[in-house]
């Protein structure tokens, strides 16, 4: 995990997306006990409330769910779950900007996938 917050997030989002990304790299699967609230209190030396209102987000969306007296395991379909949620958000947070600076620019669709390819395959 990543214990260097960025100052334009809230830091519940910040956690509550590491373990989002630990789900979708595959480091935690389905049925995999995820890190407690206390170990993550102890990890980043945050307040306890702030990873509660983090995980709890993730329990309320169905991405890890409570086992009584045992602690948080991730739920069935979780990364499929989160891969759908952070696909929408990109089209909507990336590509739509995009295209819309690409047509004031009067760049061609050839020309942005050129551009993509050129960029992805330089990576």
């Amino acid at each position: 995990m990543i214990s260097n917050f960025n100052e334009d997030k809230p830091i519940y989002i910040q956690v509550r997306e590491q373990i989002e990304d630990q789900i979708i790299n595959n480091q935690l699967k389905a049925n995999d006990q995820a890190p407690s609230t206390n170990q993550l209190v102890n990890y980043f030396k945050i307040n306890h409330a702030t990873v509660s209102k983090g995980i709890n987000q993730l329990v309320e969306e169905e991405i890890l769910y409570k086992k009584r007296g045992i602690g948080m395991f991730v739920a069935e379909g979780a990364r499929e779950k989160l891969l759908e949620k952070r696909r929408k958000s990109f089209i909507e947070d990336y590509i739509v900007t995009l295209v819309q600076e690409a047509n004031k620019l009067e760049i061609t669709n050839e020309e942005i996938l050129t551009y993509i390819k050129k960029v992805k395959g330089s990576k």
